[in-house]
């Protein structure tokens, strides 16, 4: 792809690299801003800034918060007995879509993969293992994606919740092995976190 200017192909590498943005579709996306008002361009630079600078991540579920504290974890219709463990933020956006679930939830970032050099010390578990501690938690549901890497981390965090007194449940396998939560519709999301089931190693 040929550049009449250095500034505009500097700003279209920038776009492709976001996940899923190609050098075409950065390029559209960089034209139509050329096209805006100033202040536009301006204004879309600047809510991206803000959001960098000043978006925190919730200090009980690790959640995304404008607060220490996320709306949902201070909501006080939601069923605080109930903790649904995810692997990513994307994968709460997904659950709360649904509709279906109303209790709290935990994000791990990411789950155990030893190809990747990802461990449990890199993951929010030691957070999650003081929360399920707590006399008000009844159940905690891992709604991990059922690939290797995330049944490894399911069985990890049941071995390590097992002398709590909690219910350890998983999401009924609405989702194909090998998918990923994000990615499921509605519907099928929300049957398996309606229908979830005990989990037995």
């Amino acid at each position: 792809m040929n550049f009449s200017s250095k500034l505009l192909e500097e700003a279209v590498n920038a776009f492709s690299s976001l996940p899923g943005i190609g050098k075409k579709t950065a390029l559209r996306l960089v034209l139509h801003l050329l096209q805006q008002p100033t202040e536009i361009s301006e204004q879309f630079a600047a809510d991206v800034l803000k959001m960098r600078q000043h978006i925190k991540f919730c200090s009980q579920c690790h959640n995304i918060s404008d607060e220490p504290v996320c709306l949902i974890c201070k909501d006080q219709r939601r069923n605080a007995s109930v903790i649904c463990v995810v692997e990513s933020i994307r994968d709460v956006m997904a659950i709360e879509s649904t509709s279906q679930y109303k209790g709290l939830y935990h994000v791990l970032g990411g789950v155990i993969s030893p190809i990747e050099g990802i461990g449990p010390s890199e993951l929010n578990i030691e957070s999650l293992y003081h929360r399920a501690s707590q006399d008000t938690i009844k159940e905690v549901v891992m709604a991990i994606s059922p690939t290797i890497e995330g049944d490894t981390t399911i069985f990890y965090l049941s071995k390590k919740l097992k002398d709590l007194d909690v219910q350890i449940s998983t999401i009924a396998r609405g989702i194909s092995f090998g998918g990923e939560l994000e990615y499921a519709d509605e519907m099928t999301l929300g049957r398996s976190i309606v229908a979830r089931i005990p989990y037995k190693k």
